[in-house]
């Protein structure tokens, strides 16, 4: 294995560990909600207490541009690895609301590393046709969402619910012992060997606006479905606690569809240009929310399916974006502030999905929100440039100043 390949494996494996340290307390909380328990009996509660969580994820991922230049990216991976990893492991000791709420924070803080940082360097590292890399690993974060659930609800039955978040903790900070000892790849040199092209003004700067837009929404609408997902399978499909285990294999099913989407996604990009690819994930996100939020019975999971394929799909697009037109000098910066945009939307996730179900009792309401929110992407993926440069950048130069 290549220095470079071996830093790859490293970055899809931080991508997994991201997406899964997030997505712990969503199952877990339903084996934490009991009468008499530490932390209550009530569902919405236990959730909202990973709100400053995502607030720390969308917060400091604003910097992390800036501190990649000061203390370089090998010294804040290792962070990313050895903090998520002992703040999880911190939450399974946790014996009051205040210090799981607190646990949580920081492992959201330390998680918030690893997209601006991890992603310039996959895109780096990939060269002229990062779709394929970037696909791949949009699946490793999707493998970190869908065993999130499954492996949760398999450890909080047999074992305890303190030991799912101690068992991901250890094996995330074993990981970052590995990674401090392995030396960092120049991958660099693949991003700057052919010039980055002239593309006019006024269509980066249409990029960037779509980037931003659909950070927000998007932000809030994946965190709030995965989020929301364990319960919306109980309620439709299990209805018992006694069923937990069903209820976490269901969800790694439904986000199944999304790894897999994603990685057809990326294959596509590289043969297409972004809109021809964003534009028919987008149009079926919306209605699909919208019908998820009457649907009953086992029909709930296609429907749940084709609504993680419409969300993961967007991701590897809007990852993309960055890479087709910003250039490598920007990139981390820009990563930093499209997390960021994003993240603050996800930081709202829980909040929302927390008071919409305490006063409703039901899961409806917040998919028909989110139904809503998912119309601003369809916005934008009607609004992104279609442009053939995108995939011959030679003929950048010889572009009309306007469309």
């Amino acid at each position: 294995m290549t220095p470079a390949t071996r830093q790859i494996v490293f970055i899809n494996t931080a991508h997994s560990l991201t997406h899964y340290s997030l997505l712990i307390l969503p199952t877990a909380v339903l084996a934490m909600a009991v009468p008499g328990g530490a932390f209550g009996p009530d569902y919405g509660p236990i959730l909202a207490l990973a709100t400053g969580m995502f607030v720390l994820y969308g917060l400091l991922s604003l910097p992390q541009g800036w501190l990649a230049q000061r203390f370089g990216r090998k010294a804040l991976m290792t962070a990313f690895f050895l903090g998520t990893g002992a703040s999880l492991t911190a939450a399974g000791f946790a014996d009051s609301p205040w210090t799981l709420a607190a646990a949580l924070a920081a492992a959201g803080g330390f998680a918030a590393i690893y997209h601006p940082i991890g992603t310039t360097m996959l895109v780096e590292a990939a060269g002229d046709k990062p779709g394929r890399a970037i696909g791949v690993n949009g699946v490793f974060g999707n493998l970190g969402v869908a065993l999130a659930p499954v492996i949760t609800a398999f450890l909080a039955h047999q074992i305890g619910w303190r030991a799912a978040f101690v068992a991901p903790g250890l094996l995330c900070a074993a990981a970052g012992l590995v990674w401090a000892r392995t030396p960092l790849a120049h991958v660099e040199a693949h991003a700057t060997a052919r010039p980055f092209p002239p593309i006019p003004r006024h269509l980066v700067r249409r990029a960037v606006l779509v980037l931003m837009l659909i950070a927000m929404s998007s932000g809030l609408v994946f965190n709030a479905y995965t989020l929301l997902l364990p319960k919306l399978l109980q309620e439709r499909l299990a209805g018992s606690g006694s069923l937990l285990p069903l209820v976490g294999a269901a969800a790694f099913l439904v986000t199944l569809c999304g790894a897999l989407t994603q990685f057809t996604v990326g294959r596509m990009i590289d043969r297409n240009t972004l809109k021809k690819v964003f534009l028919p994930v987008s149009i079926v996100l919306a209605p699909a929310m919208a019908a998820l939020s009457f649907a009953q019975g086992w029909l709930v999971l296609p429907l749940a399916g084709v609504v993680a394929a419409s969300i993961f799909g967007q991701v590897t697009v809007n990852e993309t974006m960055a890479a087709r037109y910003i250039s490598p000098a920007l990139r981390a910066r820009i990563y930093s502030v499209r997390f960021f945009v994003g993240f603050l939307g996800a930081a709202a996730s829980a909040p929302v999905v927390s008071v919409l179900y305490e006063r409703t009792g039901s899961v409806a309401a917040v998919t028909l929100v989110l139904a809503a929110f998912s119309v601003v992407t369809l916005g934008c993926a009607l609004f992104f440039p279609n442009r053939k440069e995108e995939l011959e950048p030679a003929l950048w130069a010889e572009a009309v100043p306007a469309e």
